[in-house]
């Protein structure tokens, strides 16, 4: 029997701490998944649910997007993922009583974790401009009040289409189709506050804005970099591929400020010795300081130049361009500045270059800690700039791999989810459906928010997602968002933008991950690109949370017609019939999806062609992988401040609060905290359980403060602190974004600690 949510806001200030854990999973992860998962969906559900994450004739884990196997475990999920599917399967239901008996003021006051306890929303609701709560409404009158809305506007740039991860790439082939049918390129996504720099990296060096490896490659490396990265919370399931990479004799070296205890040890819970035993992961931790990371790898590069036999000189002569300009900035690197960059001594620094210079097949696996600083494309450039002079892209167990933290959100930006897409696409567009694309760049994340503050755009649609809680500067952007003149939520549960509202406001409610999928063409599925760019069908089992629900792909066709009328020749009606005809058209758009619709009738799906993993071709702006060579730029602190970086509890995933206990940080019953070493806790004058206002100061003299953290003294890096986002983001200006991307700087937020008001 599921239980039921909870009635009140539990405190989340004052939890019990006991200190970071030294190893992941294990017993008490799979207690904590059938627990979760019991209280939300039943024993019943919970079996027939679980068994079918990630099985090739199942659903793909609304959670991460890190690839499956070809042989796969019964039980092919972890803890955080069993945690995803049960909020997405959960027995809960929001039901029009339910907002009768709470209005929006009533909600807006309510946390992100209470209101994501309700459960699923089971129709489509509206609040009218003037209104003080949502009511049901028709399907019909909802696509009208959205037609009526956009057919409105000045321009069709004055609308912004959003789109989350989770989507799948039908649903996002069809949205894209729709902004660009409609007239604007206004499409920002997920992707522009997370992996925005990698993408933009990547493009640049190696011509390809993906990672270029394969799970079988992390097996065969011999050297895994794993950099601002939280496997043991944030990808769960990358344990399992360290290990197997570990007992074939691979080496890692983890590069953070603050141990994680995953990277520590993983303690298989699919396996009677991971159990009992576990087994250790990493061989070197660098606990670097915060925004540390090009120094540390710039300063790699100029001592593997400068070593004899340890530059491929043939792969460099043969398939680079701009080797010289590199090693001439990189002459420049100096010790000193590194370490004070860095916070790390010269023999740790030593130690990681013997196990680069040892290693003919090296991956670097990189996250959050890397992509969100101002200097976060740099740094990233400089990764890549390790693995070229060492010939370790293209060649079996090398190479670079951006672990992406959502479902799918690589197969949006596949799919032509993106504010700035290449002309080759829009013109492939063009001749398939006989319409003109907008040439113009659109609105990414940040400057959506910027156009919606200046009164620039004023209708925001999202599939998806939880755009004003997962976005920068809180306290902007919910005021931008209440400037609009319509905000519409494509969503399975209540969340934060819900409450936050434009005049008027939709939630229209559709099927998840979980939920079977049957339309007029019969039974249908979806198809998603993982994180190594394989793309695989996924299909759900469960009946729906209610008969009012429509599935994405079918929301966007009766959207299109209604907005676009008759004068759009795309058969919608087709497309919502029957998914395959949505895929036959993607096939003849875009470039490796050929045959789409046989190839993913195969069990386990297909790769997408990579041309500088599959042929050591480069397709940049040289015809070569570009070697570069960025300033090195690191955060200057001022005296008695802290660098703050935002993260994830163990509880969470995303905006998604599942609890509020951070198990392997020792933090049960609580999420304001703030993550501080001792020495530096003490220097400021707090103690361990002292309560703190986080003030964030900004080189243009302002200030945010985000009040009421109890302090914790943690092992992180000295100068450095850490605390939970979206808690957090209030402190993160909106143009504080890293250079190239414009990707929120969050990881890198210059704070003072300042004592709490006494309750």
């Amino acid at each position: 029997m599921a239980s039921k949510p909870p009635a009140g806001d539990p405190v989340q200030d004052a939890p019990e701490v006991s200190g970071p854990r030294h190893s992941a999973a294990g017993l008490p992860a799979v207690g904590h998944t059938l627990r979760m998962s019991r209280q939300q969906m039943g024993l019943a559900r919970t079996a027939r649910t679980l068994l079918k994450v990630n099985q090739k004739d199942g659903f793909d884990c609304p959670g991460c997007a890190w690839p499956e196997g070809e042989d796969r475990h019964v039980a092919e999920f972890c803890e955080n993922g069993a945690k995803a599917v049960a909020e997405e399967a959960t027995l809960r239901q929001v039901t029009p009583e339910f907002f009768a008996a709470h209005p929006l003021a009533d909600l807006a006051g309510r946390s992100g974790y209470w209101l994501g306890q309700q459960g699923r929303i089971t129709e489509p609701v509206y609040a009218a401009e003037g209104a003080d709560r949502y009511e049901p409404v028709s399907w019909e009158r909802a696509f009208a009040i959205i037609a009526e809305e956009l057919t409105a506007l000045r321009s069709p740039d004055e609308a912004v289409f959003y789109t989350s991860g989770r989507t799948s790439n039908e649903a996002a082939f069809l949205l894209q189709l729709l902004a660009r049918e409609f007239g604007t390129n206004n499409l920002p996504d997920c992707s522009n506050m997370c992996h925005e720099s990698s993408g933009s990296a990547l493009t640049e060096t190696i011509g390809v804005g993906k990672g270029s490896v394969s799970l079988e490659d992390l097996h065969q490396a011999d050297l895994i970099i794993v950099a601002g990265q939280n496997p043991g919370t944030n990808h769960p399931r990358m344990l399992s591929a360290l290990e197997k990479a570990k007992a074939a004799g691979a080496r890692i070296i983890s590069v953070n400020p603050l141990p994680e205890a995953g990277l520590e040890k993983f303690k298989n819970p699919q396996t009677a010795r991971g159990m009992l035993q576990g087994t250790s992961l990493t061989d070197l931790f660098l606990q670097i300081r915060i925004g540390g990371d090009q120094a540390l790898f710039r300063l790699l590069n100029k001592l593997v130049i400068e070593t004899e036999g340890a530059v491929d000189e043939e792969f460099v002569a043969e398939h680079t361009h701009g080797y010289e300009e590199l090693a001439a900035a990189a002459k420049a690197a100096d010790w000193d500045e590194t370490l004070a960059a860095t916070g790390l001594d010269r023999a740790s620094i030593e130690q990681a270059l013997a196990m680069i210079l040892a290693s003919e097949r090296t991956i670097v696996c990189w996250a959050m800690g890397l992509t969100q600083h101002k200097h976060a494309v740099a740094t990233i450039r400089e990764v890549v700039n390790l693995l070229l002079l060492r010939g370790a892209i293209g060649r079996p167990g090398a190479g670079v791999c951006p672990v992406r933290g959502h479902s799918n959100v690589q197969g949006d930006r596949t799919m032509g989810i993106f504010e700035r897409p290449a002309p080759a696409f829009l013109d492939a567009l063009d001749r398939e459906f006989k319409i003109t694309s907008p040439r113009h760049h659109g609105y990414d994340t940040v400057r959506a928010i910027q156009a919606l503050r200046d009164g620039e755009a004023k209708v925001f649609l999202a599939m998806g997602g939880n755009f004003v809680a997962a976005s920068p500067d809180t306290e902007v952007t919910e005021a931008a968002i209440r400037r609009a003149r319509l905000t519409v939520h494509v969503s399975t549960k209540l969340n934060r933008s819900h409450v936050v509202t434009g005049a008027r406001a939709l939630i229209l409610p559709t099927l998840g991950r979980t939920d079977k999928d049957v339309q007029a063409g019969g039974k249908q599925f979806v198809t998603v690109e993982d994180s190594m760019g394989l793309v695989h069908a996924s299909r759900g089992n469960l009946r729906p949370a209610g008969p009012k629900l429509l599935s994405e792909p079918a929301i966007v066709a009766r959207l299109a017609r209604a907005v676009l009328g008759e004068a759009s020749a795309t058969p919608w009606e087709e497309f919502e019939r029957d998914y395959g005809t949505i895929r036959d058209r993607i096939a003849r758009v875009i470039p490796g999806f050929e045959d789409f619709n046989e190839r993913i009738a195969r069990p386990g799906g297909f790769a997408l062609p990579h041309a500088p993993r599959d042929e050591r071709r480069f397709p940049t702006r040289t015809g070569k992988a570009n070697f570069t060579a960025a300033p090195v730029e690191y955060p200057q602190v001022p005296e008695g401040r802290l660098l703050l970086q935002t993260l994830r509890s163990h509880d969470q995933y995303n905006t998604t609060i599942y609890g509020l206990d951070d198990r392997y940080r020792g933090i049960k019953g609580g999420r304001r905290v703030v993550l501080v070493h001792p020495e530096d806790a003490r220097a400021l004058g707090f103690a361990d359980g002292d309560r703190a206002d986080l003030v964030g100061e900004w080189t243009d003299g302002t200030e945010r403060r985000a009040p009421g953290f109890r302090v914790v003294h943690y092992p992180t890096a000295r100068g450095c602190a850490a605390a939970y986002y979206p808690e957090t983001n209030v402190l993160v200006p909106l143009d504080s974004t890293a250079d190239v991307s414009n990707t929120p700087a969050s990881k890198s937020v210059i704070v003072r600690l300042e004592q709490s008001a006494p309750a």
